[in-house]
């Protein structure tokens, strides 16, 4: 009998600490989520490069050809999108917000594999139609996808921890900002951040982190910048990149909101030709980027020259903001983090006119924290974000009080957060699925 007793004790214990056991299902689905999404995202970032270095290499060929190729390629691809993968559209990141409401169920559309795998090739298309579109957002819908996945296959529960989880991998992966990714699970992804997640969220990004520094290198995604700013020149410089960024980006988000859920009639008369309205959007970034050449993509390269103190053209930020908008209203797959940063980047390089004496590098970057803030409303992921894409650690605390301020300001022109306004039309279309 007692010899029984010890076999049935060690099965229990087995059962509840062996190899199978629902903790280390738990793990293994963490660990092998985590370097999936990693590996996808660095593969992400690699065909995305690929395809605007295709693109430009045609605009060299021959510089009227975007004319063509980019309206009738956003019109075939938002036919596609809205044929195949409905929810593909738009960043990742409000598909994300809402996933969290119904995580098991998001897994049937809003976090499903063809959405996926739909969001990572049409995202690719529209950098080579010249689109002004990011991957990472994208990468944020991609990656909570693959999370998700590897908990369905290790039999783990899927809850709203593992999409914020691999939402905020995807951040560390797209960016190589482990940090940033932390602060975005944070502000954005779990509106009510539950103490239970830290440790989903934290393990997520540390292996995905591990995964781009292993194969990627310790690269900073804009490049090192480290220009400091002296007391009495930030207290000159941060209001003025502080209010003019939240002005202007919360701008944007009120021009987005506005245009994606406003019930005026003109409004709703162009969302009911969807077509049509992705081809003109498509003819306005192909006539700028023709017109000025610097607008197409990420604008990543001009961003990153401004940040090292080159010197750009006063039209480029303006250009970048209209091309932006008309990429994210015309129902594309693709983000807007790049574009906005890009955006941004030119704010500040016109804030230079009005602080000559200054250096060039910090109020660029001032102007692309202010901006960035003021689209997305989330000042800490955005500081973490560029403080650790620039390595700008010595400018932390003006990006902080900059940031600060351009939420304040934005709240004024948007009341509606972006990302959490265009979830809700994910979050009724998932009510009415059920």
């Amino acid at each position: 009998m007692k010899r029984h007793g010890r076999i049935d004790r060690a099965l229990i214990l087995a059962r509840r600490h062996g190899p199978t056991a629902p903790v280390w299902r738990k793990r293994a689905a963490i660990l092998s989520g985590a370097v999936a999404l990693g590996l996808v995202a660095l593969v992400f970032a690699k065909a995305a490069d690929w395809a605007s270095d295709q693109f430009l290499h045609l605009v060299h060929l021959a510089w009227w050809a975007p004319l063509i190729v980019t309206p009738a390629t956003f019109a075939g691809l938002v036919w596609l999108t809205r044929r195949v993968a409905p929810d593909s559209r738009g960043s990742g990141i409000p598909q994300i917000m809402a996933a969290r409401f119904d995580p098991d169920g998001a897994m049937r559309s809003l976090a499903s594999a063809k959405t996926a795998v739909f969001k990572f090739f049409v995202t690719i298309g529209a950098l080579l139609a010249g689109a002004s579109v990011g991957r990472e957002g994208p990468t944020v819908q991609i990656s909570a996808t693959i999370m998700g996945y590897a908990h369905r296959i290790f039999r783990v529960p899927i809850r709203a921890s593992v999409m914020v989880a691999g939402g905020a991998a995807g951040v560390a992966a797209a960016f190589n900002t482990p940090l940033a990714g932390v602060t975005f699970a944070i502000e954005e992804l779990a509106a009510a951040y539950e103490q239970r997640m830290t440790l989903l969220v934290m393990t997520a990004v540390l292996i995905s982190g591990m995964v781009s520094l292993g194969l990627n290198g310790d690269y900073v995604y804009f490049g090192a910048m480290g220009t400091t700013l002296p007391l009495g020149q930030s207290i000159l410089v941060i209001p003025v990149a502080g209010v003019i960024g939240g002005l202007v980006g919360g701008l944007f988000s009120r021009a987005m909101l506005g245009f994606s859920l406003s019930q005026r009639p003109w409004l709703v008369a162009i969302r009911k030709r969807p077509i049509i309205s992705a081809a003109v959007a498509g003819l306005i970034v192909a006539e700028i980027g023709c017109l000025t050449g610097l607008t197409w993509g990420t604008s990543y390269e001009p961003a990153r020259l401004m940040i090292a103190g080159a010197d750009a053209p006063g039209w480029f930020g303006p250009a970048k903001f209209i091309t932006t908008l008309a990429t994210a209203v015309s129902g594309l797959p693709g983000g807007i983090f790049a574009p906005s940063l890009a955006t941004g980047a030119g704010l500040g390089d016109l804030l230079r006119w009005f602080f000559p004496a200054i250096a060039a590098g910090p109020v660029v970057l001032l102007g692309m924290v202010g901006y960035f803030t003021g689209v997305v409303r989330a000042p800490l992921t955005a500081v973490v974000i560029l403080s650790e894409a620039t390595a700008s650690h010595g400018l932390l605390l003006p990006l902080l009080a900059t940031a600060i301020i351009a939420d304040w300001v934005a709240g004024f022109v948007c009341e509606e957060r972006l990302y959490h306004g265009l979830s809700h039309a994910f979050m009724a279309k998932e009510e009415t699925a059920h």
